[in-house]
């Protein structure tokens, strides 16, 4: 296991709803590298509600989506964009029940089409959400002039293995 760096911060106007530290209004997603996952463990707080103490279902799509673009970053090193995504909403998410844990995996690839399963566990580790996201990946260098793709050893510290 190892904690994946957030190299984004050094951008100028940098301040994604999914993963940036200091938007305030944001999710302020971190994410760990824990085998062949990118992992998110993530509390919700009560704005991000819907339904009387349920998180939102749009917000549950954006953590889906968001820690399925860092799998794309980190696992497949290069950049990409969401091409489709097939949610499963299975149980309430609840914001005043703890710390959340969402799990991507890759399924398959297709030329450049990842296909990214992506899970979310409730406190208690039960599966509350889960779905398929599909993104279209680029070249790495392509990522790189394009997509603000810092490359892939921008997201570790040079002393973690």
């Amino acid at each position: 296991m190892r904690k994946v760096k957030n190299p984004f911060v050094a951008y100028e106007g940098y301040n994604c709803f999914g993963c940036a530290p200091g938007n305030s209004l944001g999710l302020r997603m971190t994410f760990i590298e824990e085998g062949e996952e990118i992992v998110s463990y993530w509390e919700p707080q009560k704005h991000f509600q819907g339904y009387h103490t349920i998180l939102h279902g749009g917000i549950q799509a954006t953590l889906m989506d968001e820690v399925a673009s860092w799998f794309v970053y980190v696992r497949l090193k290069s950049a990409g964009v969401t091409s489709k995504a097939e949610i499963r909403y299975i149980k309430p998410l609840h914001v005043d029940r703890g710390a959340l844990t969402i799990r991507a995996c890759l399924l398959q690839m297709r030329r450049n089409l990842a296909d990214i399963s992506v899970k979310i566990f409730d406190n208690e580790n039960v599966l509350c959400a889960e779905s398929v996201m599909v993104f279209f990946t680029f070249p790495p260098e392509k990522a790189k002039d394009n997509l603000y793709y810092p490359g892939h050893e921008s997201f570790f510290d040079t002393e973690e293995k």
